[in-house]
């Protein structure tokens, strides 16, 4: 039975002129009222009629892309690729065609703005919604996703995961675009092994997110084949994805570990980070300390000395999520394709001193 208007109204016991003037935002509604007129919209899964051009289809010409942070490039690359597939080309007349609008949502890494994107997105009848970035690893956040997701696919919209692994229960997502971060995890501390060193610290990202975890384990699974084990969680600092949080989680390190030979970020912007740390310290790289990255980000390669990284193909997973999103191409075989990681070995990186 479809939801209506007055069905919000009579749960929030307010006028459906209310109900009107909260989910369009022109005027102006007290906040505890308009608390309960959103908490009745979610409670009863309503959805807000769009354009009268979405009235007569299943969807809108909108698609979302969900990122954690725009102005980081890993995000930034992926969403733009996708954004290309998604709006265009035209016919070059300047009239719209078969293009969709690409809306980028920044949830600045909160899952409950995630969801809250997730919603606006089903309000607004979108033909497609593309996530991008690891997940937040809480089974009652995994679980409000999930039912988000199984909703916008069966009102028609196509859910793409780009640099996101599958969901346990997949059936509504088209495609789920999956980095190698295990295999590319364990081939660089791989590398630095081959090197010679053996006491290696880890600055990784935030507890909760996926990333995190399997880039990290990949490093473990690297240092438990070569024999290394037991000092783990001593030779391991969490913090953000960001440069201070390198060049404190670093700074951490060094003060309780000087032994450190080299250093492992959770991605090419903590490890910029650390290598200023490492340099306050009076140390240099790759003489005393060797430093190694991950993802590739165009920066990479003009640090000085250049950085030893894990190459990931932002762009090209970005566009093809878009195509994928849009139906331009056939999704992988069970809906899943993980995307190998590449290693790249520059001038970060080095034997330890006396090798």
């Amino acid at each position: 039975m479809t939801v209506t208007l007055a069905d919000v109204a009579a749960r929030a016991r307010v006028s459906p002129a209310t109900v009107s003037r909260v989910l369009n935002g022109n005027y102006p509604v007290a906040a505890s009222t308009r608390e309960r007129v959103l908490r009745a919209v979610d409670d009863l899964d309503y959805v807000l009629n769009g354009p009268a051009s979405s009235l007569a289809a299943a969807t809108s010409d909108l698609v979302g892309i969900l990122v954690n942070d725009i102005a980081d490039p890993f995000f930034g690359i992926m969403a733009g690729a996708a954004q290309t597939e998604i709006g265009g080309p035209g016919d070059g007349s300047g009239r719209a065609g078969g293009e969709k609008l690409a809306v980028v949502c920044n949830t600045g890494g909160s899952p409950e703005r995630e969801l809250t994107y997730l919603t606006l997105l089903q309000r607004q009848r979108a033909a497609a919604v593309v996530l991008t970035g690891g997940a937040v690893e809480d089974p009652a956040h995994q679980a409000a996703v999930s039912a988000k997701l199984a909703k916008l696919a069966d009102a028609g919209t196509r859910v793409v995961l780009c640099g996101r692994p599958p969901l346990p229960d997949g059936e509504a997502v088209v495609a789920a675009l999956a980095f190698d971060n295990r295999g590319g995890g364990r081939r660089l501390t791989e590398h630095l092994l081959s090197l010679g060193h053996r006491r290696i610290g880890y600055v990784a990202g935030p507890l909760e997110r996926t990333t995190t975890r399997h880039r990290l384990e990949g490093h473990r699974d690297a240092m438990r084949a070569a024999g290394f084990t037991g000092d783990e969680e001593r030779l391991t600092v969490h913090g953000p994805y960001d440069r201070r949080s390198g060049y404190d989680a670093t700074l951490e390190l060094l003060r309780h570990e000087p032994e450190v030979t080299a250093v492992v970020a959770a991605n090419d912007t903590v490890a910029l980070g650390a290598s200023a740390a490492i340099r306050d310290r009076g140390l240099r790289i790759p003489e005393d300390i060797s430093v190694a990255g991950f993802d590739d980000l165009p920066f990479s390669v003009d640090a000085v000395p250049a950085l030893t990284t894990v190459r990931l193909p932002l762009f090209e997973a970005g566009a093809r999520a878009g195509r994928l999103a849009m139906g331009k191409e056939t999704p992988p075989p069970g809906g899943i394709a993980t995307i190998a990681a590449e290693l790249m070995v520059r001038g970060s990186t080095a034997p330890p001193r006396g090798r």
